[in-house]
């Protein structure tokens, strides 16, 4: 994944011709710039993301991540034990990272499709992972689940801060499943 397209580019993955694609550059729907001398455009990789969301183009698979594998970012062993086995049994391929800072570094490495995350650990809290994940782009596309015992105001907080869905310590077995079938799709 680039950090920036052409505007050929952009019409292949939205299934458009250029022209479409410069008419919503010049009508403010896409962001982008152009290039001194000829003036091509080029579409930064977060706009082209910002725009295929809103209007629900999906994302193409190169972009993907693993579509079974989910990152588990919880410090407490034995919920992070419990999440994991109820992933599993539902065939999910799974790995456990105990703190914010290996969550990050196992996302370039196991590039998984989902990451449930915790706010509360120790290091490199949840909305501290959330705070790096903003500044980033991957060759993936991940989608972010926070599972915390926290308020409804810090839930909400990490909504704002990128996550894609929020779940309530406690929970149930079937809440966190009909949460990740929902985020994948």
């Amino acid at each position: 994944m680039k950090d920036v397209y052409t505007t050929t580019e952009v019409a292949k993955f939205c299934g458009v011709s250029f022209r479409t694609v410069i008419r919503w550059i010049e009508r403010g729907e896409l962001g982008a710039y152009k290039l001194p001398g000829r003036g091509d455009h080029r579409v930064p990789m977060t706009d082209l993301k910002d725009f295929m969301r809103g209007h629900n183009i999906p994302e193409p698979e190169e972009w993907m991540g693993q579509p079974r594998r989910i990152l588990i970012a919880e410090d407490e062993a034995p919920m992070a034990k419990a999440i994991e086995r109820v992933l599993r049994n539902a065939g999910y391929e799974t790995v456990v990272a105990s703190d914010g800072f290996l969550a990050g570094s196992l996302l370039h490495t196991f590039k998984p499709r989902l990451l449930t995350l915790d706010i509360r650990m120790p290091g490199i809290d949840g909305m501290g992972v959330l705070r790096f994940l903003q500044k980033q782009t991957f060759p993936f596309f991940t989608k972010i689940l926070v599972v915390s015992g926290e308020s409804d105001e810090r839930l909400e907080e990490a909504l704002k801060l990128g996550a894609d869905g929020a779940l309530a310590k406690p929970f149930s077995n079937e809440d966190l499943l009909s949460e990740v079938q929902r985020l994948l799709g």
